[in-house]
């Protein structure tokens, strides 16, 4: 079964799980922040496995796209006949979304330099109005 055709069966039959988490990072330090929140779905499928492939392969299709010549895929067959990923947790979960959302420079190195660069935390702790949020940054 395709992936496109896995994740659309996902959404139909998994209950949709949200999560609390939000991943704060910051990709240019000329930029505010960013708050990624984990997609419900996503997490359904990832929580109840057999629906993703490994992460890895993301990352190839990440490779071609950035390739200057780059047209379009040729080989989303990673995507659809690769063996699938397991049942996760939700933190797990949310940190297979990080590894394929937020860009490799930022979580490889979230902890080096002089400040983070990124940190997850609940929805909670996140100012609760939007005002100033191009001032937003990450606090150490």
């Amino acid at each position: 079964m395709r992936f496109i055709d896995r994740l659309a069966k996902a959404r139909e039959e998994l209950q949709p799980f949200y999560s609390d988490y939000r991943v704060v990072y910051e990709d240019n330090v000329d930029e505010p922040v960013k708050i990624m929140k984990p997609d419900a779905h996503a997490m359904a499928a990832l929580m109840a496995g057999n629906v993703f492939p490994p992460i890895w392969a993301f990352w190839e299709l990440k490779k071609d796209a950035s390739q200057p010549d780059f047209k379009k895929h040729t080989r989303g067959y990673l995507l659809h006949d690769t063996p699938r990923e397991g049942p996760k947790t939700e933190e797990e979960a949310l940190e297979f979304i990080i590894m394929k959302d937020v860009p490799q420079h930022v979580w490889r190195t979230y902890n080096e330099g002089n400040k983070p660069k990124m940190k997850i935390c609940k929805s909670s702790q996140l100012p609760q109005k939007r005002s100033f949020r191009n001032a937003w940054r990450i606090a150490a």
